[in-house]
């Protein structure tokens, strides 16, 4: 996936980054924070050979642009998506998102449902699960400022392998896939620009709308989630009528870095009936 060539769209004045693959019917991959579209890379092949896959970088995250002063709260993204759907022709998508990508995947769900076929929530935030503490404490009065570009990436280094089960996962590859973004000046603006935009208001909004929700949805969940605890999984599988739940076992947060296939095949399955 990594050579694959980066595509861009204009949405709202700002360059939208994805990388695309595969034909017939569209699937759009919605990745979380801090990661950006390459936690795709290990199911994306795969669900190319039956799919025209698509997975976007957010504003303010990988190849997208990183504005000093829009808004990339999950609702201003949900709309940022809806639109780039619009720019790419797709009237209707099955959407597989994770992390706070999957509050964005609830939102449409609930405020675009003509817009999404099925839809697979992974390891998702929900209900009032966000922002975990480990990103609360960065957002002190002051923290920012203090702390230079080096000292960040090494505390962004330092935090990444705690999503995964097995600590043989955490490679330094895997790691600086996700944490070369931010390791600039303007990459670190854009990561707090990010963390002061977690808000759990936005799910919590919309938790009494889920029960409306008439899409195919499951519900997949790492069953050893330090960062999304799995309690959190049931909870939302009830509250979407007819969701599926299934736990990806022995697998932390990272389940596209840690249980790639096993993660493919389960929403290739679910994908398909």
């Amino acid at each position: 996936m990594e050579a694959l060539e980066t595509q861009y769209a204009m949405i709202e004045g700002h360059r939208i980054a994805y990388k695309e693959m595969g034909e017939g019917q569209p699937l759009l991959l919605i990745h979380g924070i801090p990661t950006n579209k390459l936690m795709w890379r290990e199911v994306m092949p795969e669900l190319a050979k039956h799919y025209r896959v698509i997975a976007p970088d957010m504003l303010n995250y990988g190849e997208s642009d990183m504005p000093l002063d829009a808004d990339v709260s999950i609702n201003a993204q949900t709309r940022i998506f809806i639109k780039l759907m619009d720019a790419l022709g797709i009237a209707r998508a099955d959407v597989v998102s994770h992390d706070i990508g999957g509050g964005i995947g609830q939102l449409m769900a609930v405020n675009h449902p003509e817009r999404i076929r099925r839809q697979v929530l992974i390891d998702s935030v929900c209900f009032d699960s966000w922002p975990i503490p480990e990103f609360k404490q960065l957002l002190e009065p002051g923290v920012e400022e203090a702390t230079s570009v080096e000292e960040f990436i090494s505390t962004m280094r330092g935090f990444m392998p705690s999503g995964v089960y097995d600590p043989a996962v955490a490679t330094e590859e895997m790691v600086e896939r996700y944490v070369a973004q931010w390791n600039s000046a303007e990459g670190k603006a854009a990561f707090f620009r990010n963390m002061r935009r977690l808000n759990k208001e936005y799910t919590e909004a919309i938790a009494g709308d889920l029960k409306n929700i008439e899409i195919d949805t499951l519900v997949l969940w790492g069953d050893k989630d330090s960062f999304q605890k799995p309690d959190y999984g049931p909870m939302l599988a009830e509250a979407i009528p007819g969701a599926e739940l299934v736990w990806v076992e022995n697998a932390g947060h990272w389940v596209t870095d840690e249980k790639p296939q096993e993660t493919t095949r389960y929403i290739l399955e679910f994908l398909a009936r």
